[in-house]
């Protein structure tokens, strides 16, 4: 098999546009490359300069390069016989045929290969499929990106990395890659028919250290294998060992393992801080800001302490990002320097596991929805479990329909068959939990903590010491999970799973099944089926017609505040109900009759069926049915408790999208104060909570924390002890901070032509100047909108790319890669964007602050705790709004500096820091970088004196 991978260059980035530059790399059949072909083409029309400011082509290069006709002469000759690859081919196939119809050659016939298919199926876990990044990550020397020669020989380099590793994986591997693709008559499926072909007729075949097991290779084996981290009878390595002696012996072994590594004041007294409270069963409250590496700060005590006494440490982190960096980073490090041996698993929730069972049920039966991309997300996953040793679904690049497809094999507690699945000893969810049992220190994150509390403790191991990482969020997540939320598609999605059509969905899965058993219960239980359609029928539209009337209450257009384009949101006050109300909750009583007798039929034949044995090859199908009867259970019982709005201390409100209807429906009911539950669930019951994050205090005080997290009745007991750790950087030398003091205001969230012209105007100066590597906040998308445009226009001759968060597409991520990866980038970011983004280094040298991040002052929440705080007397402003937004403001700021090399710039262009009488809190509360504040005129000369100041070019 010989191929020829293509790369064209042309004057348009989507299928019109004229070729500039070819590029082909031949590939012979022993896998050699034998040749590289490259031309200039001249177009018939000047190339655009985004075009240019791409691959670098401009119109001298191509003036004097030979014509279309004369090129293809050259190409056609090369292209006989030959298999076709691309990356992202369908592009340049598009352009090939077009010129071979308009040079007078026969279309291409051959077979046509994309090099992106080949690595998510043969690197299911690269965090990007792009040319440049998968060239650095195989280390291919790819000199000029997007220049037609240098693209097609990076192609063909990858492409043989693909090919190695198909030679590398066990046969069967291959085999179920082969059924996978053997229906859909595609290039695709002819070439892993080849591939099979050749690869079965070799003698020796590799195996590695894989298990086989119901014809599936598996990286992992059987989960009650898993040793404790000691000896059980062994005494504690701990007995004679105190916690200086031990910290003595860590720091020495930190020293030897990195060689850079120097005792940081901030984060011994957050070692010590972190043990006092674990050891005298007290609370504390630490504030540490980034640079102090807070993650060993509060992990060293907390091996000590579990080792020692035999009891777990629990910690919790908000985001998964973090959970991940501790699993790839920090606790690989720990092993190495912790003088004993010890274990720190990671517990996310249940759905972030594969289940074997349902996948390969999936695959077994080509359960597709979309064949193509289905069965594309399969072959990721057959050979991601051939290097998965974990089943988390966060290792899995899955783009596209992806993500739908793996809510359908994701592990969850309703369809567990536990004890009894084939798969159980193999199994994700429980190789997860059982690490978690034996382990001495468990890292979750603050979701799973709710959902263990809400679930009896049934979920996480036992614990009475908990280390909360990330703590800011702690009261927002508390209120979502002690609350209820719930979405139109979660319900219109059970609903569609149990019965889409007569021939689709578990229920008529189950009915084909009993059909052919023909016995006599069967037909009885066929019967009960047919009689449960009707009513699911029911339930769903009478849900449709309930989210359209729920829909319409909405006001016409979104606030002006609204964080993202399009969402609108409605607050529902039990005292004063909407007019017809009445209607809506009879619309609800039919709703949660026909559930109940839907639950009622359903359980009942379930039931049944279990008590007859030898129903085996339904069981998982039970399972999964049975799971989604108790889905409709609790949406039974949410529905009815949002409809009830009786609770005088939930906030009720609506929210939904206004492009996508009634569809994007979302329903909310949260406890307005959260303090007194997490008392009680908390900080009663525990012996001792670390709550730690770069932002606690506002103004040197804890005092905000303390109310909002029910901390009050510990600090009067001497139960809380508070620690404000001083920064390890030099921010006076590090950061500037400048504020235009002329800059025009805006009121809302829609800036007029003023404002955004001169914004326009003073981003793009200083982003010339900074070369780029600049971070622009905003509170409102519809703002960011605004000046995307733009800045994107008035940077265009600078090559300067602006990318925009919603504008691009893409998650927030592979925002933040782009902008890593691209010499000269402006990136604009709303609410996601203030914080958990890490960019050290180089690549970001300026953050600009559109306005200060206050919360709309009308969201539901925001009101309804603004009200309780008038009740009592207190200033909602000043209590609410201001706290909030400077430990928002301090998130944001915190972006900048990294680490102790890193210098940078941040321009407030909100003059209210320094005009209003609470700008204050908002500066003093930054840890002390230089400020500044001059017209709009002066900022630029003075940010380039400054950046050449410190030696920064």
């Amino acid at each position: 098999m010989k191929f020829a991978v293509l790369d064209f260059e042309t004057t348009g980035t989507q299928s019109v546009g004229e070729i500039i530059q070819v590029g082909l790399a031949i590939i012979e059949e022993d896998r050699s490359i034998s040749r590289v072909y490259g031309s200039y083409v001249k177009p018939g029309t000047p190339i655009p300069p985004f075009i240019t400011g791409l691959t670098g082509i401009t119109d001298d290069d191509v003036k004097d390069a030979p014509e279309l006709d004369e090129m293809m002469m050259e190409l056609v000759p090369l292209l006989d016989d030959v298999v076709l690859v691309g990356h992202n081919v369908a592009f340049d196939f598009h352009f090939l045929q077009n010129a071979l119809d308009r040079c007078g050659y026969l279309p291409f016939q051959g077979r046509i290969l994309d090099t992106i298919d080949f690595l998510k199926i043969c690197f299911p876990s690269l965090t990007s499929y792009q040319l440049g990044s998968v060239s650095a990550h195989f280390g291919v020397t790819h000199d000029r990106p997007h220049q037609a020669d240098s693209d097609a020989l990076a192609t063909a380099l990858v492409l043989l990395k693909c090919l190695e590793e198909l030679y590398s994986l066990p046969l069967l591997t291959i085999q179920r890659l082969c059924e996978l693709f053997t229906e859909e008559d595609s290039d695709l499926g002819w070439y892993f028919d080849g591939l099979l072909r050749e690869r079965e007729a070799e003698t020796l075949q590799p195996e590695g250290d894989l298990t086989f097991y119901r014809q599936l290779a598996l990286a992992v084996g059987d989960w009650n294998e898993l040793a404790p981290p000691r000896d059980e009878h062994a005494e504690n390595p701990l007995q004679n060992l105190s916690f200086t002696d031990y910290m003595d012996e860590v720091t020495k072994r930190l020293k030897d393992t990195l060689p850079q590594y120097e005792s940081r004041e901030a984060q011994d007294i957050m070692i010590n801080e972190v043990i006092t409270a674990l050891a005298e069963d007290k609370h504390l409250l630490i504030e540490a800001g980034t640079g102090t590496g807070k993650s060993l700060g509060y992990l060293l005590p907390a091996i000590y302490q579990s080792v020692r006494t035999n009891e777990k440490v629990m910690v919790s982190t908000h985001t998964i990002n973090l959970q991940d960096q501790l699993r790839e980073r920090d606790i690989p490090l720990l092993t190495q320097v912790v003088p004993f041996p010890f274990k720190a698993a990671i517990f996310k929730g249940r759905g972030h596991y594969l289940c074997l069972r349902k996948f390969e049920h999936k695959i077994n039966k080509k359960d597709f929805i979309s064949p193509r991309e289905d069965a594309l997300t399969a072959a990721q996953m057959i050979v991601w479990l051939t290097q998965s040793e974990s089943g988390d679904d966060e290792e899995l690049n899955l783009s596209g329909r992806g993500g739908d497809f793996w809510e359908t094999v994701a592990s969850d507690t309703d369809s567990c068959l536990g004890r009894s699945c084939p798969w159980f000893r193999k199994c994700y969810y429980h190789r997860a939990k059982h690490e978690a049992g034996i382990a001495d220190v468990v890292i979750t994150n603050h979701s799973k903590l709710f959902a263990d509390v809400k679930a009896g403790h049934q979920l996480l191991p036992a614990y009475e010491h908990l280390v909360i990482d990330e703590a800011h969020h702690l009261e927002d997540v508390a209120g979502k999970h002690l609350g209820m939320h719930m979405k139109h598609f979660t319900v219109a999605h059970t609903l569609s799973r149990l019965y889409k059509d007569s021939r689709n969905g578990q229920l008529p899965t189950l009915r084909q099944m009993l059909q052919s058993s023909g016995s006599e219960e069967a037909s009885e239980w066929s019967g009960v089926i047919d009689r449960i359609y009707p009513d699911l029928l029911t339930v769903k539209e009478t849900w449709d017609l309930l989210s359209d009337k729920l829909f319409s209450l909405l006001p016409e257009r979104s606030n002006a505040a609204a964080e993202e384009a399009g969402q609108l949101v409605m607050r529902l006050l039990p005292t004063r109900k909407p007019k017809d109300w009445d209607e809506l909750v009879a619309l609800e009583n039919t709703i949660n009759l026909t559930l109940s007798e839907i639950i009622r039929k359903g359980d009942k034949m379930l039931n049944e069926m279990r008590d007859q044995e030898g129903q085996s090859s339904s069981d998982s199908l039970v399972t999964d049915i049975s799971g989604l009867f108790k889905d409709l259970a609790s949406i039974r019982e949410q529905v009815r408790f949002f409809m009830g709005l009786n609770d005088e201390n939930v906030v009720y409100w609506l929210e939904a999208n206004g492009n996508y209807r009634s569809k994007s429906l979302q329903l909310y009911a949260v406890p307005v104060d959260v303090s007194t539950q997490l008392k009680e669930l908390f900080f009663h019951k525990k012996k001792s909570i670390v709550l730690t994050s770069a932002t606690l205090s506002v103004d040197k005080s804890f005092q905000f924390m303390i109310d909002n997290l029910g901390l009050n009745e510990a600090a009067e007991e001497g139960r809380l002890m508070t620690s404000l750790l001083p920064s390890p950087f030099k921010y006076r030398e590090q950061a500037l901070l400048v504020i235009p003091r002329d800059f025009p205001s805006v009121k809302g969230s829609v800036g007029d032509a003023r404002f955004v012209d001169t914004l326009v105007q003073s981003l793009a100066e200083a982003a010339i100047t900074t070369r780029g590597r600049m971070l622009v906040l905003f509170t409102s998308y519809k703002m960011l909108r605004q000046v995307y445009d733009p800045l994107k226009e008035a940077l265009a001759s600078q090559e300067i790319t602006v990318l925009g968060q919603g504008v691009e597409g893409g998650s927030r991520s592979k925002l933040i890669r782009r902008f890593q990866d691209s010499a000269a980038s402006v990136l604009l970011g709303t609410s996601s964007f203030w914080e958990g983004v890490d960019i050290p280094g180089e690549a970001l040298t300026c953050l600009a602050i559109v306005r200060l991040p206050f919360q709309p002052p009308n969201h539901p929440l925001a009101e309804a705790k603004s009200e309780l705080l008038q009740a009592q007397k207190k200033n909602p402003f000043m209590k609410l709004s201001v706290p909030q937004a400077v430990i928002r403001f301090k998130q944001g700021f915190g972006r900048l500096v990294r680490t102790a090399q890193d210098r940078g710039i941040v321009i407030v262009y909100d003059t209210r820091v320094i005009e209003s009488h609470y700008g204050k809190y908002f500066l003093y509360s930054l840890p002390g970088p230089k400020m500044e504040h001059m017209l709009t005129d002066q900022m630029v000369p003075r940010i380039a004196e400054w950046l050449e100041d410190g030696g920064v070019s």
